[in-house]
């Protein structure tokens, strides 16, 4: 019995030492414990290799990982590094272009360019021969357009401060309807060219410039600002009037007079071409006061401004526009066609065959 035991084992077992054979059943269990204990060292054997297999994997994980994202982290600030960052507005490099772009919204240049404008083709008006282009006229010139310039500023200015909640409808563009001006900056603002432009006024010693800028200034306030029986912008014919006054009769007599007498010094006359333009003017006058509602009728439907556009739509104020402006460029045609000065057809004619003629069509 003894001998089948031991045979059952491998022949590698027999060279270790069996023990004492006192019993059968004492030898069949050591043998078995150490079966056991043979079968537990392998395993822990086993477990010990994968355990170390698997640090050694972490480890190389880790390493490849630190080194990827090291990598990554150069390439990451390589990219930004040529990319262009946005600049900060706030930066001194930033902040003046920032403020001269509002400001220039805030001006409203459109208006300033057709101010500018009149003022140069009816200070021409007074000149009657060539000599008459002598610095003097070129000097009373500039006076007036700075002068009126300012007081522009003044006048479009204050209807913005007026129209701030209007204007966050029709021209959230405008600096105080944005917000990049402050109340208290815009009132700054208008203050400022308010004065200047009464103070160049004053020191040029023209009266009919100084005139021209005080009643400006007058109809500018009594359109825009919020009192009683004033902000007549409130009032779609009276709106008009205004504007019709400033652009059609002040900009044309005041400042031909400003030339005619103060700078030539000659008498208060007003010949044929300043009465012609002062008729056009008027038209066109009108045509602005109806054509610059026609986009802000959202805003003024909401707030109550009773202009053309909102009495009779758009569509209706537009063609309106449009037949008024035929009609007063009709009539300078046929004004400067009839004119006694051969230039003159001749520049009417070029004017009306390559220029109106084929923009009407």
């Amino acid at each position: 019995m003894k001998s089948l035991i031991i045979g059952s084992f491998s022949y590698k077992l027999s060279s270790y030492s069996l023990p004492s054979p006192d019993s059968s059943s004492t030898s069949l269990v050591s043998t078995g414990c150490y079966n056991v204990s043979l079968r537990a060292s392998k395993h822990k054997q086993i477990i010990q290799s994968q355990s170390s297999f698997l640090r050694c994997n972490i480890d190389r994980f880790n390493g490849s990982f630190l080194l990827s994202h090291k990598f990554n982290t150069k390439r990451v600030a390589s990219a930004i590094s040529e990319q262009p960052v946005d600049p900060d507005p706030t930066s001194p490099q930033q902040s003046l272009p920032n403020a001269l772009n509002a400001f220039y919204r805030f001006s409203r240049p459109h208006t300033v360019i057709g101010t500018a404008l009149s003022i140069v083709s009816v200070s021409l008006l007074a000149v009657q021969k060539l000599s008459d282009f002598s610095p003097s006229f070129f000097i009373g010139v500039l006076e007036a357009i700075v002068a009126a310039f300012f007081m522009n500023i003044y006048i479009v200015g204050l209807n913005q401060l007026s129209d701030i909640e209007i204007d966050k409808v029709n021209k959230p563009y405008l600096p105080l309807a944005s917000g990049e001006y402050s109340v208290k900056t815009g009132i700054i603002i208008v203050s400022l060219f308010a004065f200047m432009s009464f103070w160049l006024g004053w020191i040029v010693g023209s009266w009919p410039l100084f005139w021209a800028l005080f009643i400006s200034f007058l109809l500018g306030t009594a359109y825009s600002i919020n009192m009683p029986m004033l902000r007549w912008k409130r009032f779609a014919l009276v709106a008009a009037m205004c504007i019709l006054a400033v652009r059609a009769v002040i900009v044309q007599i005041a400042f031909y007079l400003h030339i005619q007498t103060f700078v030539y010094g000659r008498l208060a006359v007003f010949p044929k071409p300043v009465i012609f333009a002062t008729g056009f003017m008027s038209f066109f006058s009108v045509v602005i006061a109806l054509f610059k509602d026609i986009p802000d009728i959202v805003g003024d439907k909401i707030f109550g401004i009773q202009s053309f556009t909102v009495r009779l739509g758009q569509k209706r104020v537009f063609w309106i526009c449009i037949l008024l402006l035929e009609v007063a460029y009709a009539v300078a045609i046929l004004v400067g066609a009839s004119s006694p000065f051969l230039w003159s057809r001749y520049i009417t004619l070029f004017y009306a065959e390559y220029l109106l003629i084929p923009l009407v069509r």
